[in-house]
């Protein structure tokens, strides 16, 4: 039997909406349909079939999705933003009743890892080295400089910012919302990707270095195999239970990599992990269809460097919107 899958927030994430239809077509086709706000949204395009929803924050939105789910015969729900991954995870008991499962992880989980103090502190206290992190009203009173500020909550890199001494520290602090105060790591950054199934066990950790960064998204990065980050990836994965795509920031300070923020999702650079070949789309349908999927954790690609660029589509005025038919091709492409 086929397994439609509903990609959320889609957004700019055609790739990961092309390697989920890759996923269905190699395990006996079906559809993947993508959930979005804005109709000039690209991966509105590249779906098989598109749909409008309200933000998040609406009170409406999970019965949105619970109607998309049941007009599209959807199997796999795959929240892709923050802002809704807590929704998902307060609610999932009655996607799974209706038969349908979501790649989320436990709402435990997902408020600890909104929350960039709260992510710090609990690692720390579960034995994982952290970034010492403060609140405006724990930070001491004489603090070491430089220290890094940014929101307690966000994403993307906005309000995220260097603070090189007092005078930056008392703007910052009035100028960023809610923020909380890091220690500045000065050393390279990598992003960790692990796959868990759907009972927390880690099948794949992937750890890409972080080469050049655009708003807050990799641009140019490689893949590594280095123990210490393929122990981390599953050391999170015990310490803070995962279901479905999680990516672990961190950078190598003094030869000890350090977290500094978790987020249980896909990572904008997911792209790079599926090409090394650890196909994080093709497990979750695997583990949707409820066939076995065995750990694979360091199997991968090393040493395989992706560098990005901007595509272009291109749609006439008259199909902008949202497909009601089966299948749609995707516009043309510069």
């Amino acid at each position: 039997m086929s397994l439609n899958v509903l990609v959320t927030a889609g957004s700019r994430r055609v790739p990961l909406v092309r390697a989920f239809q890759r996923a269905v077509r190699a395990t006996g086709g079906g559809l993947v349909v993508v959930a979005d706000v804005n109709p000039l949204s690209p991966a509105v395009y590249a779906g098989d079939k598109a749909h409008p929803v309200p933000l998040s924050t609406d009170p409406m939105y999970l019965a949105v999705i619970a109607e998309i789910c049941q007009v599209e015969r959807i199997g796999l729900v795959v929240p892709t933003i923050d802002d809704e991954l807590s929704v998902f995870a307060e609610h999932v008991n009655q996607f799974t009743e209706a038969g349908v499962r979501v790649a989320i992880s436990p709402l435990a989980t997902t408020l600890v890892c909104n929350d960039k103090y709260a992510t710090c502190r609990t690692l720390a206290a579960r034995g994982i080295e952290a970034v010492e992190t403060y609140v405006p009203d724990d930070l001491p009173f004489d603090p070491e400089f430089p220290l890094f500020i940014k929101p307690r909550v966000g994403r993307g890199g906005v309000h995220a910012y260097p603070v090189r001494n007092a005078r930056e520290l008392e703007f910052f602090l009035d100028y960023v919302p809610e923020p909380v105060i890091q220690t500045f790591l000065d050393g390279p950054e990598y992003t960790i990707d692990v796959l868990c199934d759907f009972s927390g066990e880690p099948l794949s950790v992937v750890p890409r270095e972080r080469v050049n960064v655009r708003a807050g998204v990799v641009d140019r990065g490689r893949t590594v195999r280095d123990p210490r980050l393929l122990e981390l990836g599953v050391a999170c994965a015990r310490a803070l239970k995962f279901h479905g795509a999680v990516n672990i920031q961190c950078r190598i300070v003094n030869d000890r990599p350090i977290v500094f923020e978790i987020n249980p999702r896909f990572s904008g650079g997911i792209p790079l992990t599926i090409a090394a070949g650890a196909d994080f789309p093709r497990m979750l349908v695997d583990l949707a269809e409820g066939r076995r999927v065995s750990p694979a954790v360091g199997r991968y690609q090393d040493n395989l460097w992706m560098t990005s660029y901007e595509s272009t589509m291109f749609i006439d005025e008259a199909a902008i919107g949202f497909s009601e038919s089966e299948t749609r091709s995707i516009p043309e492409v510069a």
